[in-house]
């Protein structure tokens, strides 16, 4: 492939004249691993094709919500058929109710869900909902999660215990940051000296239950469950992020994993998204009767979306949630996650590679490292270069992993036996190379 052929290089030099970087999200633009990103032309169940016409396994599905593989012929259906009713109505549609009460029955700890068109505008929206319910200011986050790009959470953590975090973005001013917490991931005692310290003053804790955008990384069946008890015992709210994890990891997400290991576990509020759109802009969050509320028109909370319901998106969420609501679905997708990740952990075994990797469900993560990571500082002594070289490796070979070492990764329903083992095969012959 030349520079004059090259489709892919073609389109990214374009695209960089009129997009800043080239890309609409930054990950797509392939900065963390070098090269050119792929243009992806199409897309048909486990893969797609690039603008050179090549095929990749592909491994990020839309980043989760393709859950049932690219183009599901019940999925694209109910799409079409949405779309000769009509594309957006700025008026309520049934779907939007059918559609809550699918997200409900699936997540029993909410009693009611307001439906957006993104993770970053749930989110957001659901601290602006804890504050305005508990009325109070400060927010707690951990380190390498990842809630969305609004001001409030673009925050990492500062010098010392217990310290309020330093904007990580240009464009975000320190006092917009200023009652932003930040705390290490899985660390107990800092979770305590926090609410100590803020416990009186804290609207909210948000969390991802398995954070994937430091790549995989779970919180420990300890750490979360005395974040449970810290937030009941100060009131303030307990936000699950399930953007990422919601309906993929389980049926019914990973408070439902939480809830087998920690009786009677759940979290006051919900963010979701991915997978309840099949693709579509759309996301959510729900909770407790008495926050939700508090929302407008009920209540002085306000939040509002031109297209959120969109009956479209709806369409394309409900169609998803009725065919992974079918037995058997989820124990299916994670039998297939633990297949490549075993098979891939052997093959670097194999070569004499430092790797480890986990799954729940149809998410999963691995890393050039001898021991699972438990936060972000951990993950970033882990061989970025290495993983680099492995990433170019397998995509000159057909297989499509998420182009930076921080990302997690998506099995899929539509993934094969036969894409496994070419995965694993092709795996094993780059561990050959590092």
């Amino acid at each position: 492939m030349t520079p004059d052929t090259d489709r892919n290089l073609q389109l990214f030099q374009r695209a960089q004249h009129v997009i800043p970087g080239g890309v609409n999200s930054p990950v797509r633009a392939f900065k963390a691993v070098g090269g050119t990103p792929r243009f992806v032309s199409r897309a048909q169940g486990a893969h797609f094709w690039d603008a050179n016409d090549k095929r990749y396994i592909d491994y990020i599905g839309s980043w989760g919500p393709m859950i049932l593989g690219h183009g599901h012929p019940a999925v694209v259906d109910a799409v079409q058929r949405a779309v000769l009713e009509g594309f957006s109505f700025g008026a309520p549609t049934e779907r939007e109710v059918e559609l809550a009460e699918a997200i409900l029955k699936l997540v029993p700890s909410m009693d009611m869900v307001r439906l957006v068109s993104s993770g970053t505008e749930a989110g957001m929206s659901a601290i602006r909902l804890a504050r305005g319910a508990t009325g109070r200011s400060k927010i707690l986050k951990f380190e390498g999660c990842y809630h969305g790009h609004a001001d409030a959470l673009l925050v990492k953590a500062g010098s010392g215990l217990a310290t309020f975090g330093n904007p990580t973005s240009a464009g975000v001013p320190p006092e917009v940051v200023q009652h932003t917490l930040v705390l290490e991931y899985n660390n107990v005692a800092q979770l305590e000296e926090a609410f100590a310290l803020h416990g009186k003053d804290m609207a909210c804790l948000i969390i991802e239950p398995i954070a994937g955008n430091m790549n995989f990384v779970r919180a420990s069946v300890p750490f979360m469950q005395r974040a449970r008890e810290l937030c009941t015992q100060y009131g303030a709210l307990f936000i699950f992020d399930e953007v990422m994890t919601g309906f993929r990891v389980a049926l019914g997400s990973a408070q439902s994993v939480y809830a087998k290991a920690i009786p009677g576990f759940e979290p006051d509020m919900t963010v979701m998204g991915k997978v309840i759109g099949g693709g579509m802009p759309l996301a959510a969050f729900g909770g407790k009767r008495a926050a939700m509320e508090h929302l407008a028109p009920l209540g002085p909370v306000y939040q509002a979306g031109t297209l959120s319901g969109n009956p479209v998106a709806t369409a394309c969420g409900l169609a998803t949630l009725h065919e992974i609501s079918k037995p058997g679905f989820h124990e299916a997708l994670g039998r297939k996650t633990q297949t490549l990740v075993s098979g891939m952990t052997r093959a670097a075994q194999a070569a004499g590679i430092p790797f480890c990797g986990d799954s729940e469900g149809g998410l999963f993560g691995f890393f050039f490292f001898d021991r699972l990571p438990q936060n972000y500082a951990t993950v970033m002594t882990t061989d970025s270069k290495r993983f680099n070289t492995f990433f170019h490796g397998m995509l000159e070979r057909g297989v499509y992993f998420a182009p930076a070492l921080y990302e997690a990764s998506f099995m899929g329903a539509a993934h094969t036996d036969a894409d496994i083992a070419a995965t694993v095969e092709a795996a094993a012959e780059v561990f050959k190379t590092l």
